[in-house]
């Protein structure tokens, strides 16, 4: 291949397993969490950890088909080729891939506005200006190049968790009183509680978007060294690790906190760490949520335009969304336009909002993505073989089943108001 043609068709591979992991936890521990704990709170009331571990077991059955698709098709735009290879539809490939550019978009947009809010807490700053200031210097870091990018990732994904640990280990009293306050948080199982539950599926469909980002792995497969084994288990670890931190968090959210006082803060945590009393500055959670939802800004626009690149070199975007810079092997175009779309969708619409429509979405093609696998395996045009990443038929099937119902139940429920 000439040096004109791999500077305009190859991507680096520089990341390692452990990279992998960070940049997975980059895209799934933070933002949501950080931005979005008392929201949940404030839907699912007390009940808020059954939301958070609800939508954790819904992820991560969809996350075993990602897993085994991943080691398959190792590729950018990795949704465009499963549902292409099971489907032979180009049209149907053509409009996954754009979906999920636009929640890439869509997330990075509600995650600029989740930053712009948590610094106005500290600073009054003009808020478009502000959020303008944000994704134009994130989408530069992303053009920059990858190493540095997902090496950035890596050190705030470090922030993040210590975060978390932090206000799991500030709530330790609180996480004491569990064993005589835990009937408070398992709700009554009965027909006359509909609309309870109603308020925990909703509470788990918007926590849901706290766990989406493993999806996004697959989107720098070509960047990824001995992609076909250190996607999978990458993709497993980011998930349970992920879960952990979340269960944990709304655990000691719902116990220190009342409800109604963390549905109404801007920072959750921060709110949090100061009920818990002195001793640790709520400040700081101020602080590490702002990086929470910078990294989060990050991941989505470098995932989107991952995306947009491999669709180009697969012939379903225009090609010059395919070029590489020479000088930082990134996809420069790409990664332009998915920056300037992310801040025309930051200034028009709100938090909840873009959470919402990204977690529809991403809803839509997990039913898409498990559908593609379970086609694959009982039409016999994968093998089964040992040398690739493998789950039962049945587990596609439940992930479509399960992903069905909760996109169904969350449109019937937005429908009826």
């Amino acid at each position: 291949m000439s040096e004109s043609a791999e500077q305009n068709h190859d991507l680096k591979r520089s990341i390692s397993l452990p990279l992998l992991i960070f940049y997975g936890l980059g895209t799934m521990v933070g933002g949501g969490i950080y931005a979005l704990t008392g929201k949940v709170v404030g839907m699912a009331g007390m009940y808020a950890p059954i939301a958070f571990a609800l939508s954790a077991v819904l992820a991560l059955i969809t996350a075993f088909s990602y897993a085994e698709l991943a080691s398959r098709f190792p590729f950018s735009a990795g949704e465009v080729r499963y549902i292409s290879a099971a489907f032979a539809r180009k049209s149907f490939a053509s409009l996954s891939g754009w979906l999920i550019i636009f929640t890439g978009i869509v997330s990075s947009a509600a995650l600029a506005n989740a930053t712009t809010g948590f610094i106005q807490d500290f600073i009054d700053l003009p808020e478009l200006w502000l959020t303008a200031a944000i994704v134009l210097t994130l989408g530069g870091v992303a053009a920059w190049g990858i190493t540095q990018s997902v090496a950035l990732v890596t050190l705030i994904t470090l922030i993040e968790i210590g975060g978390l640990l932090l206000i799991v280990f500030v709530g330790l009293d609180d996480l004491a009183t569990l064993g005589a306050r835990w009937p408070e948080l398992v709700p009554p199982i009965e027909m006359s509680e509909l609309a309870l539950w109603s308020g925990i599926f909703s509470g788990a469909f918007l926590a849901f978007y706290a766990f989406i980002g493993f999806e996004d792995m697959v989107n720098i497969a070509e960047e990824v060294k001995d992609v076909r084994r250190t996607m999978p288990v990458a993709i497993i670890i980011c998930i349970i690790l992920t879960l952990v931190f979340y269960v944990l968090v709304a655990l000691v959210a719902v116990l220190a906190v009342e409800p109604n006082t963390l549905a109404a803060s801007n920072t959750p945590l921060a709110t949090i760490m100061e009920s818990t009393g002195p001793g640790v500055p709520p400040a700081l959670m101020g602080v590490i949520s702002i990086l929470a939802t910078v990294n989060g800004v990050l991941v989505q626009i470098i995932m989107g335009s991952r995306v947009l690149y491999g669709m180009a070199n697969g012939g379903h975007a225009p090609a010059f969304f395919s070029y590489i810079s020479q000088r930082t092997r990134t996809p420069i175009w790409a990664t332009g336009s998915v920056v300037i779309a992310t801040l025309v969708c930051a200034m028009l619409f709100d938090l909840t909002t873009l959470a919402k429509v990204t977690s529809a979405i991403i809803l839509f093609i997990f039913v898409s993505v498990n559908a593609a696998l379970l086609k694959l395996k009982l039409s016999g045009t994968i093998k089964e073989d040992n040398g690739f990443f493998l789950v039962p038929w049945w587990l596609p099937l439940l992930g479509l089943v399960v992903c069905s119902a909760m996109l169904i139940f969350e449109i019937g429920k937005t429908l009826a108001f």
